[in-house]
């Protein structure tokens, strides 16, 4: 009982010690313990670190590996594809022993024409043949070196037993050399093939390409360093296991020859724990991958930083030994819970430190930062709070503006079609109208994609051209990646439908609409909405000009003028929904055409949903 005071009355006096005398007491006592533990756990994680690392990169590795070999297999399924085109071509390879003279000579013709159509296809196909079911042998080649055709037909003989029956007629064999070549060059080569059936079932002939290995793998240069700085091999087989591509062979350590020598157990896991071993396969399990990293590499780096950590201890024992754990805490425990409280408001959280603190400097430092934090919090719920509050009515109260009168007109429309006639088109027109009601409201006022708003647009302007005998055309230069970049709901459609109302002349004269969009420098969006309608007068733009500005100015006006309540969601409109949603930088602009019609700019973050 009595030692428990006494070491109360000992933390107390070590609380509210001045921070200088603190750190003077704190150089009486060591912290080599410490030190060495914390210097153990550096190295460990320090060396487990680094595995991790050479994991995550033979990941990405393998990642893009896998990629690469996608984007192959589809380009060439898709090249071998291109031949099946021709069905009397492929017909007549089933049937070439029906075949007169004179249509084996034209079908003859008809195949060096679909073979040279289909090497310019790619420009690594150097040589292409077709071995139909009689076996007759066509090839083309962009080089002086002709395949054997006996030589061939044996080697055919044999992939036909390995692929004939599978279930993709599409494969790739493993390498193997060139001997049925009549130059029978040194190296080795890979073929990717096609099984090619005729319009009945019957067995045709195969379609084969020749390919120099490199071309399965074009990788970047970075990675290609960074695959030899950890000593990684990469094998590539197909599915019967045969060796497709193996990076020494790329490297130069082995010849390709070589490697189309080595046995099946090549590609296999082996379970050496000297190695770091990833797998993985492509999309339709045409080739298996097989990432290996020598842990003797590694080893290399962790006993260097091994020895690193041992003078750094040796050093620091010698600078440090009169230091203190416990004071050490002591001293840093309040700043901790100081920073750690400086991260929560940094992430919106403005809470004070609710922990006593000592009476020294840190402790007045952590009152003075609490009355900060209680200042800033009430500062934000009675300012910021109620502006923000103030903007999600404006906008509310913007969106409620929506006039239906198109709406309701399009109705009509239908109902007085309907009457005069019974007929298919008031059906589309319903139809049309029941997308456009599902696209505007299903998103509850959320943000929609730039391809929803597009979408919208072309319905309504469907609508419009059953109503006027198809008078409006509407073409749209978006690019792809700008599409899925959300937006505000109801922004082409309204620009649109405002061009139509001003700028349609009469029925002799159609109007063209274009939505075009571009990316800003910084990287933010640019939509032009383009008409070559009646345009507007000098004095009309300067009066819209003069009303956009206003959108700046009244975004927080709740109250609204009679004269924008008839207008409907006009310009003006959804030049104030930019600004609360986006922020005063972006906008909404007009102006006339170079001879007549009119363009409307608006400019807008690029957010992707």
């Amino acid at each position: 009982m009595m030692n428990s005071r006494w070491t109360r009355k000992i933390v107390v006096m070590i609380r509210n010690m001045k921070f200088q005398n603190k750190l003077m007491f704190g150089y009486l006592f060591a912290c080599v313990i410490p030190l060495i533990g914390v210097s153990v756990i550096i190295f460990t994680q320090s060396a487990k670190g680094l595995e991790d690392s050479s994991q995550e990169f033979a990941s990405l590795y393998t990642s893009q590996i896998r990629t690469t070999l996608n984007q192959f297999i589809d380009e060439y399924d898709k090249v071998t594809k291109s031949v099946l085109v021709d069905n009397g071509l492929i017909y007549n390879l089933a049937e070439e022993q029906s075949l007169s003279m004179e249509e084996l000579i034209n079908q003859k013709v008809a195949v060096q024409r679909m073979l040279t159509r289909v090497t310019w296809l790619k420009s690594e196909i150097s040589t292409l043949m077709l071995v139909s079911r009689d076996n007759n042998v066509y090839q083309y080649t962009t080089t002086t070196s002709r395949v054997n055709e006996k030589a061939l037909l044996a080697q055919a003989k044999e992939w036909n037993k390995k692929y004939l029956n599978t279930d993709d007629p599409f494969f790739i064999t493993g390498l193997h050399d060139r001997s049925y070549y009549e130059d029978k060059g040194a190296g080795a080569v890979v073929t990717v093939g096609r099984v090619l059936f005729s319009s009945n079932g019957a067995y045709a002939g195969m379609l084969l390409i020749d390919l120099d290995p490199f071309t399965l793998l074009q990788l970047d240069h970075d990675f290609v360093l960074a695959r030899d700085k950890y000593g990684m091999s990469v094998i590539i087989s197909n599915r019967q296991g045969e060796i497709v591509y193996h990076s020494d062979a790329a490297s130069g350590r082995l010849s390709w020859d070589q490697v189309s020598g080595f046995d099946t157990n090549a590609i296999k896991d082996t379970g050496d724990e000297n190695l770091i071993l990833l797998s993985g396969s492509t999309l339709k399990g045409d080739l298996s991958i097989k990432t290996e990293i020598p842990r003797s590499k590694l080893l290399q780096k962790i006993n260097r930083i091994k020895g690193i950590t041992v003078i750094v201890i040796l050093l620091s024992c010698l600078i440090i030994t009169l230091i203190s754990f416990g004071l050490s805490y002591t001293i840093t425990r309040p700043i901790k819970a100081l920073r750690r409280s400086m991260k929560q408001a940094e992430t919106g959280q403005y809470l004070p430190i609710e922990k006593e603190q000592a009476n020294d400097e840190i402790g007045s430092l952590v009152y003075s930062y609490n009355k900060m934090i209680l200042t800033i919090r009430t500062l934000i719920e009675e300012v910021y709070i109620a502006e923000i509050k103030q903007r999600q009515a404006k906008f509310m109260a913007l969106q409620n503006q929506i006039n239906p009168h198109m709406l309701y007109n399009t109705l009509e429309s239908i109902r007085m079609k309907v009457l005069a006639k019974d007929d298919d088109e008031s059906a589309e027109m319903i139809m049309i109208l029941a997308r456009m009601f599902r696209l505007v409201l299903g998103k509850g006022g959320q943000h929609h994609s730039v391809k929803n708003e597009l979408e919208y647009t072309a319905n309504y302007l469907q609508l419009q051209n059953i109503r006027f005998d198809n008078m409006f055309s509407l073409k749209i230069r978006i690019p792809d990646e700008m599409l899925a970049c959300t937006i505000i709901p109801l922004v082409f459609q309204p620009i649109v439908e405002n061009s139509i109302n001003h700028g349609f002349l009469d029925y002799n004269q159609p109007m063209h609409i274009e939505i075009e969009g571009a990316w800003t420098e910084e990287g933010e969006i640019v939509i032009r909405i383009i008409d070559d309608g009646g345009g507007m007068s000098i004095e009309k733009q300067q009066e819209l000009l003069v009303g956009l500005v206003d959108a700046e100015l009244d975004k927080y006006k709740l109250e609204e003028d009679v004269t924008s309540e008839r207008s409907g969601l006009g310009l003006k409109n959804i030049a104030e929904r930019i600004k609360l949603h986006y922020g005063d930088q972006y906008y909404l602009t007009i102006r006339s055409g170079i001879e007549r019609g009119t363009i409307v700019e608006i400019y807008m973050p690029n957010h992707v949903g």
